[in-house]
């Protein structure tokens, strides 16, 4: 218990600190190959592409302690791509949806046409259209497109940034926001539990109270002495939290653990699970509307190929295959101390687009909500850490239970030989002891403690003799 307490007088300090563990993204796109045909209303057809593989490192800074017993700190992380594991390098193209382009024709829908068609010029001047062929670099890290600075000149604030425009560009060397996490120095059963992020103790993304609640963990971690239930851990990438729930007990190399799997109603629509309704507005089963926490974009998360989610999803477009091997997100956890030893968390970003009346580039695009990529984030204790961890934590266990019953197996003939050892002497010194005569004819002794009786009988030979 002391190890698994944020203390840094603990042996587990540096590991919290400087997460030792490799961890992978694996990056999979979905290229459009009939852009033209979806543009005069067809069904978009797409090919995975990928797997393009980014070694990750985590690690915190500005860690402090408080005197409520809790620590807050910034995690970072960066990104390295490796060619040797991936399929593909960052210099491939790639056609998909023209994300800026189309998820602005979305926003602007309900604006006079006046302004629309205003846009739409500038768009064509620009050579701008619907699908756009870029590098996987450019995608995943940015590129400079003058559409941003045009689209905030005719909608001021539409799009609130500046300089280049990437799915990734604010993951690569940036934090997660502030976390302020329980220390378990007090309580151990709060050990890791967040008390607010960013100095919020709750966000105001959703409609509900109950959904914009932060529960749980930062994800990293768990209390010790898991129950085979759920877990819970707040995600900044899904700006919600998020509950698992325990699939079934197993070994990871040896380690005992829980597994905890995304219900079927993670992604649920409101109609579907009513408790998901502040989450809305909703389409179908399966994707969630995260438009209020992404710049108001037609954005949605799933998880990868629409796994679990409504089949017409699936079907609104040719290339899927969804599969619980292949798609399933999993956390394996030791229970004893929460700590994961394997897990693979897996999500799906997806663009809704459309037709925009006003806004010629959109052509005769049917209602569809488009998958861009998914991607896994992977990881798992392996080297040192987990001969460690073994060793300390099941080896020695272990060990200890044997020598246990070792010990019990051995006190019972102890317990048995001494006391066959104790009837033996009892009776050897029993035979060894002299036999006295019987006793019935043997004259009463005289007592200085009974003169009358012996008065008495003196007084009768007296009258014998008489």
């Amino acid at each position: 218990l002391q190890n698994v307490r944020i203390d840094p007088n603990s042996i587990s300090f540096s590991m919290w600190k400087d997460i030792p563990v490799p961890f992978y993204m694996s990056v999979h796109f979905f290229e459009v190959l009939n852009p033209k045909e979806v543009l005069q209303g067809a069904k978009p057809v797409l090919n995975q592409r990928g797997p393009y593989v980014y070694r990750e490192f985590r690690y915190k800074t500005n860690i402090t302690f408080h005197d409520n017993d809790t620590v807050s700190f910034l995690e970072y992380r960066q990104l390295f791509f490796q060619p040797h594991l991936s399929n593909g390098s960052e210099e491939e193209y790639i056609v998909v949806p023209n994300i800026l382009m189309m998820g602005a024709a979305v926003m602007m829908e309900n604006l006079p046409n006046f302004v629309k068609l205003l846009l739409s010029g500038a768009l064509a001047g620009m050579k701008q259209e619907a699908f756009m062929n870029r590098t996987v670099g450019e995608i995943m890290w940015g590129y400079e497109d003058p559409l941003i600075d045009t689209i905030n000149m005719f909608v001021p604030g539409l799009i609130p940034f500046k300089g280049k425009f990437g799915l990734f560009v604010e993951l690569n060397n940036s934090n997660s926001g502030l976390f302020t996490v329980n220390t378990g120095m007090k309580n151990i059963s709060r050990v890791h539990m967040v008390d607010s992020w960013n100095g919020l103790k709750k966000v105001n993304y959703w409609r509900s109270s109950e959904c914009n609640m932060i529960n749980g963990t930062s994800g990293e971690m768990w209390p010790p002495f898991m129950s085979p239930t759920s877990l819970e851990f707040y995600s900044p990438d899904a700006c919600r939290s998020m509950t698992l729930v325990y699939e079934q007990s197993g070994k990871f190399k040896g380690v005992p653990t829980y597994r905890f799997v995304a219900p079927k109603t993670l992604f649920a629509n409101g109609t579907d699970y009513p408790p998901n309704e502040g989450f809305c507005p909703c389409m179908q089963s399966g994707i969630q509307n995260v438009s209020t926490c992404r710049l108001n974009a037609p954005m949605f998360i799933s998880h990868p190929h629409f796994y679990n989610a409504d089949p017409a999803l699936v079907n609104a477009v040719e290339g899927l295959h969804p599969s619980e091997a292949q798609h399933a997100l999993f956390l394996d956890v030791h229970p004893m101390t929460g700590i994961p030893m394997n897990c693979s968390i897996k999500l799906q970003l997806n663009l809704y687009i459309k037709q925009v009346s006003g806004i010629i580039q959109t052509g005769k695009i049917k209602p569809v909500v488009l998958p861009l990529l998914w991607f896994a984030e992977s990881g798992s204790i392996e080297g040192s850490v987990l001969k460690q961890f073994y060793t300390n934590l099941v080896l020695i266990p272990s060990l200890l239970d044997y020598l246990q019953y070792i010990f019990l197996g051995l006190s019972v003939p102890l317990i048995v030989s001494a006391g066959v050892l104790m009837a033996m002497s009892q009776r050897s010194t029993a035979e060894k002891s002299p036999r006295h005569p019987a006793t019935q004819n043997k004259p009463p002794p005289s007592s200085e403690t009974t003169p009358l009786l012996h008065d008495a009988d003196t007084l009768s030979q007296d009258d014998a003799e008489s």
